[in-house]
């Protein structure tokens, strides 16, 4: 019994002293409150480090959006990119960042002067801050891509429009539209143009694009036409010889035919067609007024394809 109350003894002195923290002296205390004091300091520095990067993100937010807009203005796009703000917004909801006084706008939509100054000494609302301007730029991002892909795309179809006159001879013996036709005496539809010009003279591509026949095709003669994306093609017929092959790649300028009369023909000429999914277009009103082209009424060189 003795040995059984010394072992209790032992064992309550042994869990008070668990219980109870060993004392601290002095030289310890101050110690923990220079680590405290330094792990504090160290904290502030981060929460004003991640303040600096949030300015930082509003400003690149700002200056993307503005330089979208500009962009999108120059080039003369009516843009705009909702259905990219619906994909942001949900997250930026999320985030509970949503302006109380502007309910709507978001971050970039906001003038810089009206953004809302976030509490410094709250890290976790800043982190907030700055994952949802993270999102915003990179959507922003995505709508300048949009740009710039509809302003490329832009720029591609106009470097195909057929802007060169086809050639170095402006008279006209007969523009589009109705006419009464030199081969059938019938009024008909003429569509294109057809320029006056000598046996042999150059026929060049009016735009850049792929040559989809090469050879004679009746009525027309011996004719190129070329594809140039879109669905636009051009025609060039009556030629007394072709000098592409199917599958060739022009560019806009190339030498491909030589004028001749081969056809329905009354004399050597090019008839010159643009179409549109096989539609007959103009070509007046792609080629460049530098042209110069002029109607000479009773001349030679008409075609009833």
């Amino acid at each position: 019994m003795a040995c059984a109350l010394a072992l209790a003894a032992w064992g309550g002195a042994q869990w008070q002293a668990w219980r109870t923290p060993p004392a601290l002296d002095v030289g310890q205390r101050a110690a923990i409150d220079t680590r405290l004091r330094q792990d504090s300091m160290a904290l502030q520095g981060s929460i004003a480090g991640l303040a600096d990067k949030l300015g930082e993100l509003q400003g690149r937010v700002l200056a993307m959006e503005s330089v979208r807009t500009r962009v999108a203005q120059a080039a003369g796009l009516e843009y705009s990119a909702p259905e990219i703000d619906a994909q942001a917004m949900p997250a930026v909801r999320a985030a509970g960042l949503e302006a109380d006084d502007d309910e709507g706008q978001v971050m970039d939509d906001i003038p810089a002067q009206s953004l809302p100054a976030p509490a410094i000494g709250s890290a976790e609302l800043l982190g907030r801050y700055i994952d949802a301007l993270g999102k915003r730029l990179d959507t922003q991002e995505d709508a300048y891509a949009l740009v710039d892909a509809a302003l490329s795309r832009q720029a591609g179809f106009q470097a195909s429009l057929p802007t060169l006159s086809p050639v170095d001879y402006p008279a006209l013996s007969s523009s589009f539209g109705w006419r009464r036709n030199p081969v059938s005496g019938r009024h008909t539809m003429h569509e294109g143009l057809d320029f006056i010009a000598p046996r042999g003279a150059p026929i060049r591509a009016a735009s850049g694009g792929l040559v989809t026949r090469a050879g004679s095709w009746h009525g027309y003669g011996r004719m190129v036409e070329i594809d140039h994306g879109n669905g636009l093609r051009t025609r060039y017929a009556h030629a007394s010889s072709v000098l592409v092959k199917v599958g060739d790649i022009v560019r806009q300028g190339q030498l491909i035919a030589r004028v001749g009369s081969t056809g329905r023909s009354t004399g050597a000429h090019l008839h010159f067609e643009v179409r549109m999914a096989d539609y007959p277009l103009d070509p007046a009103l792609f080629i460049r007024e530098d042209a110069h082209m002029r109607l000479a009424m009773g001349a030679p060189g008409q075609v009833e394809p």
